[in-house]
């Protein structure tokens, strides 16, 4: 399977090295820069997908290199800096950026805002493979899952319950939500029916992540992180 590949500029080398890692846990081909005079130049090697760019940075900052890249690329370049001022806010934003996020930031926040980006860019790419959970994957188009080097088949039902969980993400998707979502398929569904289902499931993914992926809000519906 493809992985998006994510470029990090970032001169902090403990810092570039956790992104790596933290983000190639979440299945992404994440390659950080060793050429800072050359940042284009090291794009272009790449041939990254998104991009995440620290504003200072040395010989040119990131301000420079966004615009550099920007005269032929429109690769999405998230920025990731220490700088809270507004007016760097805007100047990241002038000068091609789709996105900010101040240091420090939580991982997780930063890991959202990279699959808002690569969603509304690339959607046509991704939308049909999406990482559940460190090293679980979802794949919809071929009703599976697939955990580290396991591959797990799932059901039409569990496939859209699945996918309305994922359409939702963050949010509580009610009982009354995934019913209707199964009736507009000619899925049968009672409401003692979707006790099954949703047991089922989520016993499945616990049985082979020994984690709850799909969390539950007593009296209002699931939810997955």
């Amino acid at each position: 399977m493809d992985k998006m590949k994510i470029m990090i500029v970032e001169d902090d080398a403990f810092l570039a090295l956790e992104l790596q890692e933290y983000l190639s846990k979440w299945g992404y081909d994440a390659i950080c820069a060793d050429k800072f005079e050359d940042i284009l130049g090291n794009f272009v090697s790449i041939g990254a997908q998104l991009i995440l760019m620290d504003i200072n940075l040395p010989f040119y900052d990131g301000f420079y290199w966004c615009f550099k890249i920007r005269e032929f690329s429109k690769v999405p370049i998230l920025f990731i800096s220490s700088r809270n001022d507004d007016r760097d806010k805007i100047m990241a934003i002038a000068q091609g950026g789709d996105d900010y996020i101040e240091k420090p930031f939580n991982l997780p926040l930063l890991r959202a805002k990279i699959e808002a980006i690569l969603r509304r860019t690339y959607q046509y790419k991704i939308k049909q493979k999406i990482y559940l959970k460190e090293d679980l994957l979802f794949d919809e188009e071929a009703g599976c899952l697939y955990y580290k080097k396991q591959k797990i088949e799932v059901t039409k039902s569990e496939n859209i319950v699945l996918h309305e969980l994922i359409e939702n993400r963050g949010s509580i998707v009610t009982r009354d939500a995934l019913m209707d979502a199964l009736w507009n398929t000619n899925e049968f569904v009672s409401d003692n029916t979707l006790n099954v289902l949703m047991s089922r499931l989520r016993a499945k993914l616990k049985e082979i992540t020994d984690v709850d992926v799909i969390l539950t809000k007593k009296g209002q519906g699931y939810y997955i992180e």
